[in-house]
């Protein structure tokens, strides 16, 4: 993936002239030049933007390219992800990254329109869809929550074409409440272009009690888990690559909720009163809904053992395993409760009009 064709034509030396680097520009048609010194380490980069700059200063023609070139470029190693590499250059807006090894030589380049073609990625997705929905009757009488239609798609086929979008196809749903209605509806995905399994649930087995159903043997990369009534345009990439950096064991999307006290708070200390705050609004972290983990967390649980994803994070917590959290910034919408699932309706018209 980061391999690209004749990416050593992009390297010049810093005394190549200004006159020459245009030429190499047109040459090389990537919009970008790697300056490098006798040993092929970077030094700096010299982008068509640069050129521009340069030329409106009025720079000569035979200045060289050490004289305009930016001396602080960015770069990347071989062993960064193209997960890693796509949320770096979109985070710092550049459409070229050089790729260098440990002693900086430069030994690959890597373009931004290449990560954005659309990727096949491996992970595995789980999506939570066995529960009763009980805070959702009478709707939920006689249909599985996550196939209540929000817009005119059930909740669970929106959240399903989010990660289809986005590269993902290998999916996993735990089923038990109405299981034929939902493995009717979606069938072994190949009308999609997607594999998906089912994890039969005979009894409610809590979230992470459900992953105890995964075939582990399968599940050699960080896997998803989301619950089947949420709704959010969280960028899952961008949280499976901060997941990798992070080197956690299992990584919790957060939201931030606020809560206001509807009266005046009055601070006291030894019988006097020291300040009034007016209604004061405090923010809290809360579960979003949505992990990732590696395999070896999924590997240890007990199968058919009932267990909620909470319990699992304790579990890692005593065990000094590190835990790690993705403050989910975008739009995000649990679907609980009757009035939350009338807010769902305006939800996916302003934010999955193009699904």
């Amino acid at each position: 993936m980061r391999k690209q064709n004749n990416w050593r034509k992009l390297l010049v030396e810093p005394g190549l002239p200004l006159v020459d680097a245009v030429k190499r520009l047109d040459e090389g048609a990537k919009r970008i030049l790697i300056v490098v010194d006798k040993d092929d380490k970077l030094i700096g980069t010299v982008t068509d933007g640069d050129i521009r700059r340069a030329l409106i200063r009025q720079t000569e023609l035979t200045t060289p390219v050490s004289e305009i070139m930016n001396t602080n470029p960015k770069s990347a190693t071989h062993a960064w992800s193209r997960l890693r590499l796509l949320s770096f250059m979109e985070r710092t807006d550049l459409l070229q990254l050089p790729i260098v090894d440990e002693k900086n030589k430069v030994i690959g380049v890597t373009f931004l329109y290449e990560l954005l073609k659309k990727p096949r990625i491996d992970n595995p997705v789980c999506l939570m869809a066995g529960g009763f929905g009980t805070r959702l009757k009478p709707l939920t009488d006689s249909c599985p929550k996550p196939m209540l239609t929000v817009g005119d798609k059930p909740i669970l086929e929106i959240i399903l074409e989010r990660f289809i979008e986005a590269g993902f196809w290998r999916f996993y749903i735990s089923t038990h409440y109405m299981a034929n209605t939902i493995k009717g509806y979606f069938g072994n995905g190949s009308d999609r272009d997607v594999e998906i399994n089912y994890l039969d649930e005979r009894e409610p087995l809590g979230t992470g009690g459900a992953l105890s159903l995964l075939p582990k043997g399968e599940i050699t990369a960080p896997l998803i888990l989301m619950n089947g009534d949420l709704l959010t345009n969280l960028d899952f990439l961008s949280l499976l690559s901060h997941h990798e950096l992070s080197q956690s064991k299992l990584t919790m999307c957060l939201r931030e909720y606020e809560q206001q006290v509807p009266f005046g708070v009055v601070n006291t200390q030894k019988g006097e009163v020291k300040s009034i705050v007016e209604k004061p609004v405090n923010r809290y972290h809360v579960n979003a809904g949505i992990y990732v983990m590696e395999p070896s967390v999924i590997a240890g649980l007990e199968k058919n053992k009932y267990v909620d994803m909470p319990d699992v994070v304790d579990s890692l917590l005593k065990q000094q395993a590190p835990v790690g959290y993705y403050e989910v910034s975008e739009e995000w919408l649990d679907i609980g409760r009757l009035d939350d699932f009338k807010k769902a309706q305006q939800f996916v018209l302003e934010s999955f009009s193009e699904l």
